[in-house]
């Protein structure tokens, strides 16, 4: 089975963090979104991965390579001007559909999760819809698009909403973007030449979109699409404060995914030999490789610090994340912030 990675997003609203790097590349606990998603994929048996992207491409590139690193085979797909959810998915369609199985995944690279893919892979073949959607069950439905479901208790999709006003919601099921379906799928997406009502005034040719071109399709016909309700972790990160979230969530092992470093003790992991300098140390900490402390410092977790950073001497750290070759000065506190947004 193959997968697809939707990494071409812009990730507006991670700014000013995504003003220095593509959303994908966002750290959740020392590695990016993206490798967590990679990690996923494989351990789920899916080896042969392509991404499409568009927004700083050569840093996503340099970033994941070939995806040996993650234990893939990784292609890249790029779009001059993105294509839209499903656009880039059609343009990826031969990857897609020779692998030699009748089905396909596509997932979003900057979102957290540890989704069970197999069980929604199993869930699938056995519904014989074309298309099944992950979804989740939300506190505030306002922040999602959700999926509106018959009732009958076999998940078939009737409908959907675009982030529903307070106490019109249909459904609190949030659609979590990640999606299998058959081969079959690219039946059902538009003509080449159409115009998309969700793209741009000057959208490219072959922006498609999954809730205004190609569900509605299949709504309208007879190919049947399910949702498949999962009680995994799932973030879609987004805000800067969803990912500060995602990171604590990670270093407390909230969420399944892999840690660098080694454990130096209960709940510290360290990667290569920082100096310390004797700083203090509260778990859950994760302190990334090359970084430097001043004297009397204290880190209270949970706290990730990227590598390179330098730590000032006398600096507090309570329940944050420090970027990658920042600087933090003496004296300084640090508490519930993403640190280096400014460079």
């Amino acid at each position: 089975m193959r997968g697809m990675i939707l990494a071409a997003g812009f990730g507006t609203r991670l700014r000013p963090l995504t003003d220095l790097i593509p959303k994908p590349l966002a750290p959740v606990a020392n590695r990016p979104v993206m490798g967590h998603i990679l990690n996923l994929l494989e351990r789920h048996g899916v080896g042969e991965v392509i991404a499409n992207i568009s927004y700083l491409p050569e840093a996503m590139r340099d970033a994941f390579g070939g995806g040996s690193e993650y234990g893939v085979s990784l292609e890249w797909s790029e779009e001059p001007a993105p294509l839209g959810t499903a656009g880039g998915v059609a343009k990826a369609a031969d990857f897609l559909t020779s692998g030699g199985d009748d089905c396909f995944c596509v997932i979003s690279g900057d979102a957290l999760t540890d989704v069970d893919l197999s069980a929604l892979v199993e869930g699938h073949r056995s519904s014989g819809a074309v298309a099944t959607l992950a979804c989740k069950q939300v506190d505030d439905p306002s922040e999602f698009g959700v999926i509106v479901t018959d009732g009958n208790g076999d998940g078939r999709i009737e409908g959907f909403q675009e982030k529903p006003s307070p106490g019109d919601e249909l459904s609190n099921l949030a659609n979590c973007g990640i999606y299998v379906f058959d081969n079959s799928i690219f039946d059902h997406f538009p003509p080449a030449d159409h115009e998309s009502p969700a793209g741009p005034d000057d959208q490219p040719d072959g922006f498609v979109d999954w809730a205004m071109d190609v569900f509605p399709a299949l709504l309208g016909g007879d190919a049947e699409m399910r949702a498949h309700e999962i009680t995994d972790y799932w973030n879609d990160i987004g805000s800067l404060e969803e990912l500060l979230a995602s990171n604590q969530d990670a270093l407390r092992g909230l969420v399944r995914v892999d840690l660098p470093g080694e454990q130096a003790s209960e709940g510290i992991r360290i990667v290569g030999e920082p100096d310390l300098a004797e700083a203090k140390l509260d778990p859950p900490i994760l302190i990334g490789e090359g970084v430097h402390f001043g004297s009397s410092c204290e880190v209270h977790g949970p706290t990730a610090i990227g590598d390179g950073a330098s730590i000032g001497e006398g600096v507090t750290i309570r329940e944050s994340v420090v970027l990658p070759g920042s600087k933090v000065e003496a004296g300084s506190t640090i508490s519930g912030e993403i640190f280096g947004l400014d460079r």
